[in-house]
């Protein structure tokens, strides 16, 4: 085995996925070591009332998990989203356990303790089950985003391949900065959704390869979309988020160049079906 190869296996062996971590061993990790302490833990089992209504069993922390802690010794709150449990869905419960955390962290700061935010989002969208009540925490979600940023930075994390889709691939727009890994994909529309509208012939989604090359984190982050490409180390996530913390808020809020994002959008053939380079080149301000 040649020294490159070896050095290889070595460095694959001593990292820590990420991704196969679930929700509260993510929260954890992120945080300070010693540092994490959950909110509306299981124990206090606030549940969806919605779904035993439907026959669906629910789970005890009804799938996102909130702390405060701290990160590189300053305070901080976070909110991970259990992507296993109804596809990270967002239903009313799980929806204003994130918001409420954010709003606390916003009050934090009102009375003069910095406290930033990070927010781990594997997330299909609302929950269908809970619809309009779903909506409205979601909604909520993006209003608590927007308020806390004036303060501190919040930083979104989409590290698994269940992505981050619907109402809340806005809310990660809305985020200071936004950290993806090779196995995440965000986009407005899940690609069952597309094929459901559009039709087959429009989006396969069964094709893997054509899928993630269009919303994939790789191709997100050439395209200016996010603002840290990833491998799946848990170490090197975590060092991600001190670096961008000690960055500061940004200049700009990605959000607030909604004219460029529009021009590029009315730049679009549709006639024509983008491929990963036209989309690239579409983001880089080179679509004629």
């Amino acid at each position: 085995m040649t020294d490159v190869s070896a050095n290889t296996v070595a460095r694959l062996l001593e990292s820590r996925s990420f991704v196969e971590l679930g929700a509260r061993q993510r929260a954890r990790a992120l945080l300070d070591e010693g540092s994490f302490r959950e909110l509306l833990d299981p124990f206090d089992r606030v549940t969806s009332p919605w779904l035993p209504k439907q026959g669906i069993v629910t789970q005890a922390d009804d799938g996102v998990v909130v702390a405060k802690g701290t990160i590189d010794g300053q305070p901080a709150v976070i909110a991970a989203i259990e992507g296993a449990f109804q596809g990270g869905s967002m239903g009313e419960v799980g929806g204003a356990k994130i918001a409420g955390l954010l709003e606390l962290a916003a009050e934090d700061n009102r009375n003069g303790i910095p406290t930033r935010a990070v927010l781990l989002l594997e997330t299909g969208g609302v929950r269908l089950q809970e619809a309009n009540l779903g909506l409205a925490a979601i909604a909520e979600i993006q209003a608590a985003i927007v308020e806390l940023r004036d303060y501190q930075p919040v930083i979104g994390v989409v590290a698994g391949s269940v992505g981050c889709f619907g109402g809340m691939s806005i809310a990660a727009g809305l985020c200071s900065y936004l950290v993806v890994t090779r196995e995440a994909r965000v986009g407005l529309n899940g690609p069952q959704v597309i094929e459901q509208e559009a039709g087959l012939d429009e989006y396969d989604s069964r094709d893997r390869p054509f899928i993630w090359s269009l919303t994939g984190g790789e191709q997100r982050y050439a395209s200016g979309l996010v603002d840290a490409y990833m491998a799946d180390d848990t170490d090197a996530i975590r060092a991600q988020l001190h670096e961008l913390f000690a960055l500061g808020k940004p200049v700009q809020p990605r959000s607030r160049r909604h004219a460029w994002f529009l021009q590029r959008l009315a730049d679009v053939d549709t006639r024509t079906q983008l491929d990963a380079a036209a989309v690239r080149a579409l983001y880089e301000g080179d679509a004629q």
